[in-house]
């Protein structure tokens, strides 16, 4: 569990991917010579660029070697950089800074996304998508778990894991320093078969942290246990047997 699973994290490409196409096809840049994909992962969001504008340099930049390692499986004639977005400090500036569902893993986010425009060339973009602040219902559910005993004392670190703002923090963060912001958020309901793809979708990334504070396989199959009962009562069945799955997503560019 410490290690990210990119096989599992791909299980729900389509799903994942589809901010990443709503981010970029709002991106109003006609030609942007160098692209950084900040926290791409194994590659899904960063294939998107290439694919809009093929005679571009992008280059992929993830802290996960296990992510990595697949994207250069995938894509091995593209360049991808094993790097901690904070520390970051590209030689020269990028026409277009993307990063999709990446943030949200590091802190001090007006910080951050300053750092990250700073690295943004004049007449290009900082684009960017985080889960919102108004959390999904599984990520409640496992925050209420994580603050029952016999869990509490071990989840302290675990509930403050991810950074997740408002729509207006992240415009007070850029306005000073932007030409033009463009903020939106926009609510998913994903089609999930069951109960337990839900489950599954969030033990490849939010559940993450909480699972590996616990000390030993059996405290984290409690744990699981626990959250796929709260899954089944607070998740409708739909008539044909599938759930949908609510996830909405916090959305900014910011043009220099």
């Amino acid at each position: 569990m410490k290690h990210w699973d990119s096989s599992h994290y791909l299980r729900y490409s389509t799903e994942r991917t589809r901010a990443a196409v709503d981010l970029l096809a709002r991106v109003n840049l006609p030609a942007p010579r160098r692209i950084a994909d900040i926290g791409c992962g194994p590659g899904n969001s960063t294939a998107l660029l290439w694919s809009r504008w093929p005679d571009s340099k992008v280059v992929g930049i993830d802290n996960s070697s296990e992510m990595l390692a697949t994207a250069r499986t995938a894509y091995p004639e593209r360049e991808w950089i094993e790097c901690n977005a904070r520390q970051w400090r590209p030689s020269k500036p990028y026409d277009l800074v993307f990063s999709n569902a990446a943030l949200q893993w590091l802190p001090e986010h007006s910080s951050l996304v300053q750092m990250l425009f700073e690295q943004v060339a004049t007449g290009g973009a900082l684009a960017f998508q985080v889960p919102s602040a108004q959390y999904a219902l599984v990520r409640r559910l496992i925050f209420e778990i994580s603050q029952e005993s016999p869990w509490d004392q071990q989840m302290q670190g675990p509930r403050s894991r991810l950074t997740i703002e408002p729509p207006e923090f992240y415009y007070d963060a850029l306005a000073s320093e932007a030409e033009t912001l463009d903020i939106w958020e926009t609510d998913y309901m994903h089609v999930m078969e069951s109960h337990e793809a839900i489950l599954d979708w969030i033990s490849s990334t939010g559940l993450r942290p909480f699972l590996n504070a616990l000390d030993t396989d059996a405290d984290r199959e409690a744990f699981t246990n626990e959250l796929r009962h709260r899954i089944a009562s607070g998740y409708e069945l739909r008539i044909d047997g599938k759930v949908l799955f609510p996830f909405r997503r916090t959305f900014v560019i910011a043009y220099r």
